[in-house]
């Protein structure tokens, strides 16, 4: 038996210029763990202000946006939290790209967003 007052509440946070792709990953998300916290951020700049009162256990983000792109988006998280789980969501799949994501410690996955895909990344923060 579970103990509901133990189970901790996650935070995921979605970072897409696209709104069509931020609302499929939120569908997904709390299709698959409908108690956590879905934030989102539309610029790789609101990303990090919503990152900072958030405090989420997660972070999805898209590559190119429009301003700061999601890598550089990522680097200001990681000087943030160095162990926050952030994976990029792309359908640019340069090897530059990639290899750019593992020097950061990025997760890397493609996109279509698909609830498989997203399964796979919710794994990351304990879900």
């Amino acid at each position: 038996m579970t103990d509901v007052a133990t189970e901790q509440t996650k935070t995921v946070l979605i970072v897409d210029d696209s709104r069509v792709s931020r609302m499929m990953a939120r569908q997904y998300i709390l299709h698959l763990q409908p108690g956590w916290n879905v934030v989102e951020a539309g610029t790789g700049e609101e990303s990090l202000d919503k990152a900072r009162t958030a405090l989420p256990d997660l972070v999805l983000m898209d590559v190119n946006m429009p301003g700061m792109g999601g890598i550089a988006a990522a680097e200001q998280l990681r000087r943030l939290s160095s162990t926050l789980p952030i994976s990029l969501l792309t359908a640019n799949v340069q090897s530059a790209t990639r290899e750019r994501a593992e020097a950061l410690g990025l997760g890397f996955m493609e996109k279509p967003i698909t609830e498989a895909r997203i399964a796979q990344l919710l794994a990351l923060a304990g879900g």
